[in-house]
């Protein structure tokens, strides 16, 4: 034993302990580096090594993409009830009253209004520490009033997406929120406001089978988890190795899916940027729009699909002369030639001719004269 640790009666060495403050050091997920806090702080919560991005919440993404304080939100009193009076290891409602305790949220999305770089928009950002960032009938609702909101006052919207998919415990009144909200989109498009959405990890499910995949630019967080089923499910189903890298943002960037990966500490400049372009491409001479429903109204206005170019004029008719006797010999239309079969037979139209027609008959066979019948 060394005689620094050594007590003698009456005589005690002091220790001294080194205390360090909780959450000092973060361990990334990724490569498993002891990263600083504050320098992580620094870097907005990407690992200054791999650039693994960690999940942050609703709000500090906000803080990222707008400018100071001019984020203010809204339709926050639209909350999620339990209509199905659903229970499973536990009631729906608990779950509920827990993920509003733990997260401060009364929802997985916070929807409001706010500005980048001076530029207005709408902006929606999920937050999947509130049961998974799942869509439920209250989420879908404020989305669902946001486009509207975008629709009203012409500012462009902007929805970021983290959720694993459609909230099971409210059944069909989840799914439905993925028609609702890509109906409304649909106007958006129609009226010519700008939607950007954010594929942030993981966007999955329902989500991605609506609203984040219908975006006019589709940007994506690097290594992002996006598809409809997880991988574990897609490999169970077809029994077979999946590519590497299935489903994250840099696959789906390179199958067309996503438009840009876009690393966090980007982000907020490739949106201003974006905003910036779609407001000049305002100012510019527009073709004007069709409007929803005008392509089916033409189309049952003419009673087939409606053409791209004007259709071509009609062929000109062209009269044939009657046959003037049946006693001309013919085979098989070809005057000059007898007939072993019987009667005579008009001479066959040539391709592409059209014969003229009269009331009740036609230029070759007249209405007053009598066809020869075969026996």
């Amino acid at each position: 034993m060394s005689w620094l640790k050594k007590s003698k009666e009456g005589l005690k060495t002091p220790q001294r302990k080194r205390e360090l403050p909780d959450g000092l050091w973060t361990k990334c997920e990724d490569c498993g580096e002891i990263l600083y806090h504050k320098e992580l702080e620094r870097n907005l919560w990407t690992c200054t090594k791999c650039s693994y991005h960690f999940r942050i919440s609703a709000r500090t993404y906000l803080k990222i993409l707008l400018d100071e304080g001019s984020f203010v939100e809204r339709f926050s009193e639209v909350v999620s009830t339990d209509p199905l009076k659903f229970r499973d290891t536990k009631r729906y409602s608990d779950r509920l009253r827990k993920a509003r305790e733990e997260t401060s949220l009364s929802e997985a999305i916070l929807m409001g209004e706010g500005t980048i770089e001076g530029r207005p928009l709408v902006i929606g950002v999920m937050d999947f520490s509130f049961l998974g960032g799942s869509l439920a009938s209250a989420s879908g609702e404020r989305i669902a009033r946001g486009i509207l909101l975008a629709l009203e006052t012409r500012r462009p919207l902007v929805l970021l997406s983290s959720s694993g998919g459609a909230r099971m415990f409210e059944g069909i009144l989840s799914l439905m929120q993925m028609a609702k909200t890509n109906a409304l989109l649909a106007r958006l498009s129609d009226a010519g406001v700008p939607y950007i959405s954010i594929m942030t990890h993981p966007t999955t499910g329902g989500v991605t089978a609506s609203f984040a995949s219908v975006g006019d630019v589709i940007l994506a967080e690097p290594r992002a988890l996006i598809g409809f089923a997880g991988p574990r499910v897609i490999k169970q189903t077809i029994n077979q190795e999946l590519p590497e890298g299935f489903q994250r943002s840099e696959f789906l960037l390179a199958k067309g899916m996503v438009d840009r990966i876009v690393h966090r500490n980007e982000l907020r400049r490739t949106l201003a940027w974006l905003l910036h372009f779609f407001a000049a491409a305002a100012l510019l001479p527009q073709k004007p729009r069709r409007r929803a429903g005008e392509t089916l109204a033409r189309f049952r206005a003419v009673g087939g699909p409606v053409a791209s170019t004007p259709p071509p004029p009609p062929a000109p008719e062209v009269q044939l002369k009657p046959f003037e006797s049946e006693s001309t010999p013919s085979v098989n239309g070809a005057p000059g030639v007898e007939s072993p079969e019987g009667p005579a037979r008009p001479p066959a139209e040539t391709p592409g001719e059209t014969s003229g027609t009269t009331p009740g008959g036609s230029a070759a066979f007249p209405a007053d004269r009598e066809i020869p019948i075969r026996e």
